[in-house]
Parts: structure tokens; C-alpha cells; sequence
């Protein structure tokens, strides 16, 4: 099982908008000693949409999928993730419920009364159709839900708006409310120094050897060209299990002293 983010939106590969939602999820899962094992970014293309669904719905993964849960004609994920199930979209009664409220709400602030049966709003109710046996994710910003699904494989989709403030506390939600189980359970440790003027095929036998060696840790290496302020460069690292990361780490240097590569801790 992993985490993983689906990020829907044509003006997030038009590049309109700015993708903010893979830096706060990374984030969120951080804070709870989690990381994130995969992301893919797709245009409002209900095919596409509906194929990667199908795909990642059989999965024991738990995946957040962010945009195009609106009832404008650019919004398919609704109806995607149904075709992927093979499930009718249904008015979810709590659904109903919460965007009344909203519609309830907006009239108040507005000095207006209400009619929960006129066209628009009847239309607005299109936000609460999910595919049969949903469940409600609350919004905190707006009251407008979100809705999961879960599959025989023990995986689960959250489907959040493309809003970045209305996403973030939604999927901090489904997390602490769903998979506090999770939370910090794999000890984790990383330790890198900057090797400069380094090469990375000079590096490579010293990585395989590393990670040939200890089992439980990954080796990473991050190359840069440089700025004003540091001359090109490599991070060199390590990282994984705690106690065997300071030994791979130990070991790390040791080979770097013997290849006389320039280092300092980061």
C-alpha cells in the first residue's frame, strides 16, 4: 500500500494555474510520518480520466484525486469514477443536505430568500451525484463535500476539490479521521553531505556498494550546477531505517575519503 495524488486540470497543464497540491500533500503526509509513492497529472479528458481511475481503483493504494468534482461542463471526475466502477452516479442524501445549506447560507449573507427549487440551485445539486455507496468528505470552507470510495482491495480514493484551500484541510481530514493507524510508524532517517566538483558516474560503484551492503536504506544523489553561492555540486545521501542509515552513512564517508573527493556535511 502507498499514497498516491492525482492532480485533474486543464489550466494546471496550460500552465493558468500553478499546481499547489503535490507540495501540501507531501507535506501533510510528512507531518504524520508518511511520504508519498507516486503523482500523475491529467487534463479534463473524461476518457483519460475514467482509464487512469480504472486503473488506480484496483490498487490497495490510498490516492487523493484533486479538480473536477464542480457541475460545470469542464468537470468529469464525478462521472469518471463511476464509469470506472461501473456505478450510477446518485444525489447522496447528506451530499444534498450540506449544499442547501450552502445555497441557505449564500441567500442569508446576500439579504435574499431562498427558493431551493429554482433552476440553479436544483443544477448546484449536481455537486452532491456520486457514484452509489460513496461516503461524504467534509468541507470545512464552503460546506460543498467531497466524496471516497473504497475497493475490495482495501484501497481507497478521496476525490477533493481543485481548490487548493478547500483540498488541503479536506485531505488532512481523511487522513487524521481514516489512517491515524499509519502515523509515524516506520522509523526514518536521511544523512547527506555536499560533495563538490563531484561526478556521479565516479560515485556510482560507491553507491551500489552502499546499498548491496545494507538492505534498509536507499542512496540518493542530487546533482547541481551551482549558483553565486556554491560551486557545482552533489548531495550525496542516505536514507531509510535510523540505525543503519549511521552506518551506511559512516561507511559513505569512508569511501569518499577514499575516492579524495571535497565534502562537507548538509
Amino acid at each position: 500500500m502507498g499514497f498516491g495524488i492525482i492532480i485533474i486540470g486543464d489550466e494546471i497543464l496550460s500552465g493558468k494555474r500553478s499546481d499547489k497540491h503535490l507540495a501540501k500533500i507531501i507535506e501533510l503526509l510528512s507531518e504524520r510520518g508518511l511520504s508519498l509513492s507516486w503523482a500523475e497529472y491529467l487534463g479534463d479528458d473524461p476518457a483519460r480520466i475514467t482509464d487512469t481511475l480504472r486503473r488506480t481503483m484496483k490498487s490497495p493504494d490510498i490516492v487523493f484525486s484533486c479538480g473536477g468534482i464542480g457541475a460545470t461542463p469542464d468537470d468529469h471526475t464525478r462521472q469518471c469514477a463511476a464509469a470506472a466502477l461501473g456505478l450510477p452516479l446518485l444525489l447522496h442524501p447528506e451530499a444534498k443536505e450540506k449544499i442547501q445549506e450552502r445555497i441557505t447560507d449564500m441567500a442569508q449573507e446576500a439579504g435574499k430568500d431562498v427558493d431551493l427549487n429554482a433552476p440553479d440551485n436544483l443544477h448546484r445539486l449536481k455537486m452532491g451525484e456520486f457514484p452509489v455507496g460513496a461516503e461524504i468528505i467534509p468541507n470545512s470552507f464552503n460546506k460543498i463535500p467531497g466524496f471516497a470510495m473504497r475497493n475490495v482491495k482495501g484501497g481507497v480514493h478521496y476525490f477533493v476539490p481543485g481548490f487548493p484551500v478547500m483540498a488541503a484541510p479536506m485531505m488532512a481530514w481523511a487522513l487524521d479521521t481514516h489512517h491515524a493507524d499509519l502515523f509515524h510508524q516506520i522509523a526514518h532517517a536521511e544523512k547527506s553531505v555536499i560533495v563538490y566538483d563531484g561526478i556521479e558516474s565516479t560515485l556510482t560503484p560507491l553507491m551500489e556498494a552502499l546499498e548491496a551492503e545494507f538492505a534498509d536504506i536507499k542512496v540518493f544523489s542530487l546533482p547541481s550546477v551551482g549558483d553565486g553561492n556554491r560551486r557545482r555540486h552533489i548531495e550525496l545521501g542516505v536514507k531509510g531505517d535510523p540505525d543503519t542509515v549511521e552506518q551506511a552513512y559512516a561507511k559513505m564517508l569512508a569511501g569518499l575519503d577514499k575516492l579524495q573527493q571535497e565534502y562537507t556535511p548538509n
